[in-house]
């Protein structure tokens, strides 16, 4: 039943594609929806759009991880739509025709800004797309029994599928489609959660049994660690820095397996792990023993104590009510962090240990951005929320809805409706993220999965129903992003900089090979980067767009000295800084392997310091060069 929901959710959608592919006749048709598209449908295609797999997979498992701290991503995202409500909606809706571009070179006639612009919906675009391809591939393995990769190539099959049908006609209804359902299917899953209520030995609703977690007494002579117990052999220590933990490596009976040092009350004992290590020939071990379909991590988390005592039966609770309950500092939530070691083999190890954090430190800041660290650490919290308030209203493939609607007072009232409604999401996302980390179904390898195997604790169909729905997430998200890009390569580069005039089936025809190109890039990219949270993924994507958009559209739109080379320059410039900034952080010297202890740049996000230097760049260059002369014609938005 759950494969017969998925697959025939994902039929539907290729039908109404193909149905409205026989309608799209014009470039105005495919790229635009021959702005004809009520406002109140957009809004919703608009949370449609938005709401992606970052909003509906990895904030609800960062949420469920580091609390709090994960839910200030969901605030950062809803921030960003007060600009563009009152800086972008209807400017953007009156000097666009079809692109970002269209709007950005409206009042010149520049082949810099064509050129610029250009590129930087590509980059931006295919900087969004990596998460959602992940965020794909990690929903086929649990629903499907598929790998990763195969998740990706499908997504990437049918997004293809669904804009070189029938390009934004089909990628709105999409969204529509799927922003409704979500919405309706998450609050579903909040309502279950409640009436479930609270328990110290969660069940996953009398599925699974809770693993019980061993521990072994354990002692320290001259810095020298030995287990009490018979049969137990110290194999190695390792301290790890990175996430303050120290791993033994014990044998017993020929079985090895890694244990977390901990140090109480001037007591030693050892916690139980859970480890993935793959040794030089590629093989995989998980805890001790060869992988297989019976050897996988266990699911973690859940409550450890509550108000005191250690057995509390089930009861429903309000959403005040658990709030409440996860507030207090004598509940004591069990979370789980990686460590990445290698051991004396040479093997690269994974290894998963519990974290016990009582409820008041977890729901306020400072578990991952750290309100009480160095001020680097602060600069770096700032430029995150930054990157997520500035970088909405600069996200390519959120300004060309602008043009599915008929005029700009049609703009500003969708914009409405998508703030009413993804706010309303975000709030129901807090409660996912918590049901997850008190039910223990946290998969601790990839915490993109919490809200699907939340939903799966309450039996398999409304699991079926919120993986089909959060893989419709991935599709409108993604055929967005491919319309934005294709439009970048056909209309932009083709038509408009190389000056090759085309009819409208050349310009459909265009913007279809580049569909393909774009979504075969999408889909080798979401296997690379493989396991990474994709909220975070995300926002680099914002900081990306803020910094090579934002800049521009803000001095084109109030400041009128601005001039065309002033605007290719910040365009450039505020690409070429963050994608460095970003290449050289901590978090992706860890994607190539390398120790994020030596990475040049100590922050993770760019946001602070490449959208003022875009800024910058584009006012010195402003007044540098000669004001450009008006253009001749102004092509008119579509009306």
């Amino acid at each position: 039943m759950v494969i017969l929901i998925f697959l025939s959710f994902v039929l539907f959608v290729v039908g109404l594609s193909f149905y409205l592919g026989r309608r799209t006749k014009t470039s105005s048709a495919y790229y635009a929806a021959g702005g004809h598209i009520h406002w109140a449908v957009n809004g919703i295609a608009f949370a449609g759009d938005y709401l992606s797999a970052a909003s509906f997979l990895g904030i609800c498992g960062m949420i469920a991880t580091v609390g709090y701290d994960g839910f200030l991503y969901s605030i950062g995202y809803l921030a960003g739509w007060m600009v563009a409500l009152f800086v972008v909606a209807e400017p953007m809706k009156r000097l666009g025709k079809y692109t970002f571009t269209d709007a950005l070179d409206s009042k010149f006639n520049s082949r810099g800004i064509k050129l610029a612009a250009a590129i930087s919906t590509l980059v931006v675009s295919v900087c969004y797309l990596i998460p959602q391809m992940v965020g794909a591939g990690v929903l086929v393995e649990p629903l499907l029994g598929l790998a990763q990769h195969w998740g990706v190539i499908i997504v990437g099959a049918v997004v293809i599928t669904i804009v070189a049908t029938a390009g934004m006609a089909s990628t709105t209804y999409v969204q529509f489609l799927k922003g409704g359902l979500l919405i309706v299917f998450s609050l579903a899953l909040v309502t279950a959660v409640c009436v479930r209520g609270f328990s110290t030995k969660p069940d996953q609703g009398g599925k699974t049994a809770f693993y019980e977690y061993k521990t072994l007494a354990a002692q320290e002579s001259d810095g020298k660690l030995s287990v009490s117990e018979p049969g137990w052999q110290v194999v190695e220590v390792q301290e790890v820095k990175d996430v303050h933990a120290t791993l033994a490596r014990l044998s017993k009976a020929g079985m090895e397996t890694w244990w977390l040092v901990n140090r109480e009350e001037g007591k030693v004992s050892l916690k139980e792990t859970q480890s993935v290590a793959v040794a030089g020939d590629g093989q995989k071990i998980i805890n001790g023993a060869p992988a297989s379909e019976t050897n996988v991590l266990r699911q973690v988390g859940n409550v450890e104590l509550l108000r005191g005592k250690q057995v509390l039966q089930r009861k429903s609770v309000s959403p005040f009510g658990m709030l409440a309950a996860l507030t207090d500092k004598d509940t004591i939530m069990q979370r789980w962090k990686e460590a990445k070691i290698v051991d004396k083999d040479g093997a690269k190890v994974s290894v998963y240990f519990p974290v016990l954090t009582p409820g008041n430190q977890l729901m306020r800041p400072g578990l991952k951005f750290k309100v009480q660290g160095t001020p680097l650490e602060k600069l770096d919290f700032v430029s995150l929320m930054l990157a997520l308030f500035l970088g909405t209203a600069a996200l390519p493939h959120i300004l060309i809805r602008y043009y599915t609607v008929p005029n700009p007072a049609s703009a500003r009232k969708s914009t409405i409706v998508a703030i009413a409604s993804i706010g309303f999401f975000y709030i129901l996302t807090l409660f996912m993220g918590l049901g997850a980390a008190i039910n223990g179904v946290m998969n601790p390898a990839d915490s993109n999965m919490a809200a699907p195997l939340l939903a799966r604790s309450f039996g398999g169909l409304l699991f079926a129903f919120i993986s089909a729905i959060a893989f419709a997430t991935v599709l409108g998200t993604v055929s967005g992003l491919i319309v934005a890009a294709s439009g970048a390569v056909a209309h932009d580069f083709f038509d408009r900089f190389l000056n090759h005039k085309m009819d409208d089936r050349q310009k459909i025809r265009a913007g279809k090979i580049s569909a393909f190109v774009v979504g075969f890039v999408a889909i080798i990219l979401g296997i690379l980067f493989k396991g990474m949270n994709v909220t975070f993924l995300v926002g680099l994507a914002f900081a990306v767009a803020a910094s090579a958009n934002l800049p521009a559209i803000v001095m084109l739109l109030f400041w009128k000295r601005t001039t065309s080379k002033g605007i290719t320059a910040s365009v450039v410039v505020g690409i070429v800084s963050s994608l460095v900034l970003i290449a050289l952080s901590p978090d992706l010297y860890k994607l190539y392997g390398m120790d994020p202890t030596q990475a040049p740049i100590p922050f993770t996000n760019p946001g602070i310091f490449s959208i003022p230097l875009s800024f910058i760049t584009l006012i010195v260059v402003s007044l540098l060069t000669p004001p450009d002369q008006a253009k001749e014609t102004i092509e008119p938005a579509v009306k």
